[in-house]
């Protein structure tokens, strides 16, 4: 049972509020592609990922979305959005992470947990291949940007 005004407490109110729904939208993408997701399903996709980026995926699971087999659902997806679904998840996912570095005072490893990585460890990695900083240096740039 959580106290009211606890620090956890103010940290799940946190979390609600920075939850990526429409994340997706952001990545804008190019419909009526040959090739490429109908409209209606790069919608639905889009708005699958955004619900459910944090937990593990298979690829049969989001291609099941659109009633695609796994190949075809990749061809298109990409053609779409132009990256592969995997890339547009670890997206979602650094995206949000990054927010909660920002906004919160959990620990990386919470963060890391939260948004949908296996352990701090990966979260560091593919923070540091795809944003060229680790997650505190994220965490201690965003600090510097607000004190100035």
């Amino acid at each position: 049972m959580r106290d009211v005004g606890s620090s956890t407490e103010i940290q799940f109110a946190e979390i609600e509020i920075l939850t990526p729904k429409a994340e997706a939208a952001v990545r804008q993408p190019a419909l009526n592609v040959k090739g490429g997701l109908s409209v209606r399903d790069a919608r639905r996709v889009e708005e699958f990922l955004g619900e459910n980026f944090s937990r593990k995926l298979a690829l049969a699971e989001i291609a099941a979305v659109c009633g695609l087999s796994s190949h075809h659902f990749v061809r298109a997806f990409s053609k779409t959005f132009g990256m592969p679904p995997h890339q547009y998840v670890l997206d979602l996912r650094l995206d949000f992470a990054e927010r909660l570095l920002a906004d919160s005072r959990m620990t990386i490893a919470d963060i890391a947990n939260l948004a949908g990585f296996s352990s701090q460890s990966h979260f560091t990695t593919v923070m540091k291949k795809y944003r060229q900083v680790t997650p505190l240096q994220a965490r201690m740039g965003k600090l510097n940007s607000k004190v100035r």
